[in-house]
């Protein structure tokens, strides 16, 4: 079965949008036939597109940083004034790099949640004053959910994340829903192999993800346009992560057996 979803007329906000998980998050809402603005600190040049019979539809880019609520106001009424409404915003723009909690700077930890928690709260306070009704999708991740040695302060902030979606969907029901995705290990195309250890690496870890793969933009996206367009649901958090990570000592039994 096949589900399709229809945006025109709408507009769709994706923060972090012009590359990885945010790209394929912006060309779902554009091939949907929403009007697609996304927004990072730096210009990719060429944002996000989708060819269609009918000919090619681009995202729109505005420069914003997430961590500066003064940015935030301004990209938000840049929307408006361009589209004239704002009905779906998608809080993806996150990140850390690897450091062990005790090497860390206090400084890296800071800008890390800055970033990862206090940066998606800023848009969402910026969207729903203008929102007349409409979605907010905060993009998680299971390292929220389970320990994750080296992005410390990354998993508190995202686990933090996952409860303020939660927080605002009761606060600001029903005019506008709010909902998290909790995504697992995936392959976005932005140098994986390496983040990941090497390609003989990331064949063993698929093999600890039930369903033998990690997760793509795509599988991202196709989640975010649901939670987009459900008028009932708000206040959850969806899990995409391939059924979860097979623990460590069950992974080596099977290679015993």
């Amino acid at each position: 079965m096949t589900v399709s979803y229809d945006y025109r007329g709408k507009t769709v906000l994706v923060t972090g949008g012009t590359k990885g998980i945010g790209a394929g998050i912006a060309r779902a809402f554009l091939s949907a036939g929403a009007d697609v603005v996304v927004c990072a600190r730096k210009d990719p040049g060429e944002a996000p597109h989708v060819e269609h019979d009918y000919g090619k539809r681009s995202a729109s880019f505005l420069p914003c940083d997430v961590r500066d609520p003064e940015d935030v106001a301004r990209t938000v009424e840049a929307v408006i004034a361009r589209h004239g409404r704002l009905d779906v915003v998608v809080n993806n723009a996150g990140g850390s790099p690897y450091a062990l909690a005790s090497d860390a700077s206090p400084r890296l930890h800071q800008r890390v949640i800055e970033l990862n928690l206090l940066g998606p709260l800023h848009v969402a306070q910026a969207a729903r004053t203008v929102m007349d009704e409409g979605a907010i999708i905060m993009i998680g991740s299971v390292s929220g959910t389970r320990p994750s040695p080296g992005t410390a302060a990354y998993g508190a902030a995202k686990a933090g994340l996952h409860h303020l979606g939660a927080c605002l969907a009761a606060e600001w029901a029903p005019r506008v829903r709010v909902n998290s995705l909790v995504v697992g290990l995936i392959e976005s195309g932005d140098d994986q192999a390496e983040h990941y250890g090497g390609e003989e690496a990331m064949k063993a870890i698929r093999q600890t993800i039930p369903a033998r793969r990690m997760a793509v933009p795509d599988d991202v996206a196709r989640a975010c346009l649901y939670l987009g367009a459900e008028p009932f649901v708000t206040g959850t958090t969806l899990t995409i992560d391939g059924g979860g990570e097979q623990p460590a000592w069950n992974y080596i039994a099977q290679q015993h057996l």
